[in-house]
């Protein structure tokens, strides 16, 4: 196994000049090409000689030519040379301009609020580029599964993250329809909540997220307990449309709603602020052209002040006090 390990690993040493010898039946010529002394051209043959276990050329002092095994290996070695320059080629583009392939996890909820008009102007600015949104409540690993960048919350973003704000700060919302509000009443303390039918979200670990309130800079968590569970936020928040129960999310989700009066804020001076949303992705110097291209445009079309990093406070939901 050793043995082949080394084969492997030096195979492609001296293709080159066997196959511009092949092609020239020339070794000076071979040699001028590729910019060596004639000797050099020798040697690599050679030592691919050697490697292979067979001779290649026939040389006499007037010609060179091809022996049956050499014509084997050329018959191979020259498509598989040019599919690996073509390769390199490939990459090499991938790596000096925008193009190829961007693959985002986002959030759902993020995806009609947010994400929508970024990537269609960004679509038609980058045409080479092509987006391919994952839309998942799950928090994944970004190189594990293959994609060059994230947008979540703040708080869910793991430390060692490259950050951009998308958003501001903004507040996580109880909101319920008029008909419900109508029939159960309407909360006026955090203690309230306990006799509400409260609708609830289940992270991607499995846990029931708890609802979080701020009193006075002090934080609480509650365990609500209610007749509906929803793994995000746009499907619990149509349950809240339809008088199911109250609903805790975020804030910019609910504007249009609220405006309509589909849905009625409650309990607003206990809203906690959270750090709002941001891509996040995991090392500058590993970047590439259309990665980059992508947050120069979300920075150019965002009225945030960007922030490549996330401070301990902006990761703890509701740990801030309200602005």
């Amino acid at each position: 196994m050793k043995q082949d390990f080394t084969v492997r690993r030096g195979a492609l040493d001296g293709v080159e000049a066997f196959l511009r010898v092949a092609q020239h039946r020339n070794f000076r010529r071979a040699a001028a090409e590729l910019g060596v002394t004639p000797s050099a051209i020798s040697q690599a043959v050679r030592a691919l000689e050697a490697r292979v276990g067979a001779v290649l050329f026939i040389r006499t002092t007037r010609s060179v030519g091809l022996t049956e095994a050499g014509e084997r290996f050329l018959s191979r070695a020259r498509p598989a040379f040019e599919e690996l320059i073509a390769a390199s080629g490939a990459a090499r583009e991938l790596g000096q301009k925008p193009t190829g392939r961007l693959r985002l996890t986002v959030p759902r909820t993020v995806v009609p609020i947010l994400l929508e008009p970024l990537v269609a102007s960004f679509c038609r600015a980058y045409p080479e580029v092509e987006v391919e949104i994952a839309a998942s409540e799950e928090l994944i690993d970004l190189a594990a599964q293959g994609f060059d960048a994230g947008i979540r919350l703040g708080q869910f973003i793991a430390a060692d993250m490259i950050a951009v704000r998308l958003t501001k700060p903004f507040p996580f919302t109880i909101v319920g329809s008029p008909e419900y509000l109508a029939r159960s009443g309407r909360p006026k303390r955090p203690d309230d909540l306990r006799g509400h039918a409260c609708l609830r979200l289940r992270r991607s670990n499995g846990a029931l997220a708890l609802w979080t309130l701020n009193d006075h800079g002090r934080t609480l968590e509650i365990a609500v307990s209610g007749p509906f569970i929803a793994n995000d936020f746009p499907t619990m928040l149509g349950a809240a449309v339809e008088g199911v129960g109250l609903a805790q999310v975020p804030a910019p989700m609910v504007t249009a709603a609220v405006a309509a009066g589909k849905l009625v804020r409650v309990l607003q001076p206990y809203a906690p602020i959270v750090p709002g949303v941001f891509l996040y992705y995991p090392s500058r110097r590993q970047m590439t052209p259309k990665l980059r291209a992508f947050i120069d445009h979300v920075r150019s079309r965002s009225d945030v002040p960007h922030q490549t990093s996330i401070n301990a406070d902006d990761r703890r939901t509701g740990s801030r006090k309200r602005r």
